[in-house]
């Protein structure tokens, strides 16, 4: 069976690795089982890997929001736009989750010029300088060109000093994040230019899926119990985590929820957030 990826490759149909994404969600082996066994009296050849996962996460939510929620993660990240400023807010969250301290959007002087950087995190001695790079669709990964423009400007931030949290600090390392994935060529130029990447793959055992798991730090657009209008509302309001309405649930009321539906949200963000 042939199936069309996002990037218009056709490619086998590889139902072990949809079982690993199904389990990766914290499902349990029954029902990844009844999932793919539906899912295989619906394949046909072409089928996009779209369809496919939509397929999927529409089974998924009727066994469990929350699993659903997980599976749907990739997803959720593309929803932090348009433009990616709340992907900015939210990576500065979770880097304040791994004891970084962080401010976003700030103009600083660099030898030459003036730039504007996304991020800077600083953890004891260590002060990152972090450049998101936010992509609405998974047909465009980073290429060679996002870490070559950006070491440039590292490169001419690191030879100044600036004030952060009331001391003079000067950038020590530079790191680049994107929802999407970085091709090859970045992945080789930022390894020999000594310029860190996060992805949503990369690197292997420390990725962007794999921090958001660990921490729990799910964004608020991954949830499966309020509309998207719903979740636009509550960026609006800076709710951009899931555990934040563990104690702002009265955000959901003022955005025009009815009691049972927020006690479905509130039960949803409890699964999710164990």
């Amino acid at each position: 069976m042939r199936v069309q990826k996002h990037s218009g490759d056709i490619v086998d149909f590889n139902s072990n690795k949809l079982r690993r994404s199904l389990l990766k969600s914290g499902a349990s082996q029954m029902t990844v089982d009844a999932v793919l066994q539906k899912i295989n009296q619906e394949l046909y050849d072409g089928i996009s890997t779209k369809q496919i996962y939509k397929l999927a996460f529409s089974l998924l939510k009727k066994e469990s929001h929350s699993t659903a929620a997980r599976y749907n993660l990739r997803s959720s990240l593309e929803l932090l736009g348009p433009a990616g400023f709340y992907f900015e807010r939210y990576i500065a969250l979770l880097f304040e989750k791994f004891e970084y301290q962080t401010k976003t959007n700030l103009n600083l002087q660099g030898r030459c010029v003036t730039h504007e950087v996304d991020i800077v995190a600083q953890k004891k001695e260590q002060v990152k300088m972090i450049e998101c790079k936010f992509h609405s669709g998974r047909e465009v990964n980073s290429d060679v060109k996002v870490p070559m423009y950006i070491l440039s400007r590292f490169n001419d931030l690191k030879k100044t000093s600036f004030s952060f949290l009331n001391e003079q600090v000067s950038f020590t390392s530079c790191l680049i994040v994107t929802n999407n994935r970085f091709t090859d060529d970045a992945v080789k130029f930022s390894v020999c230019s000594g310029i860190e990447l996060l992805s949503w793959d990369y690197p292997k055992d420390d990725n962007l899926r794999v921090k958001i798991d660990s921490t729990g730090l799910y964004p608020i657009t991954c949830l499966t119990s309020i509309t998207l209008n719903e979740k636009e509302l509550l960026l609006l309001k800076d709710i951009i985590l899931v555990n934040q309405l563990f104690n702002n649930s009265e955000e959901l009321e003022f955005i025009g929820l009815s009691t049972n539906r927020i006690r479905n949200v509130l039960k949803e963000v409890s699964d999710l957030c164990k």
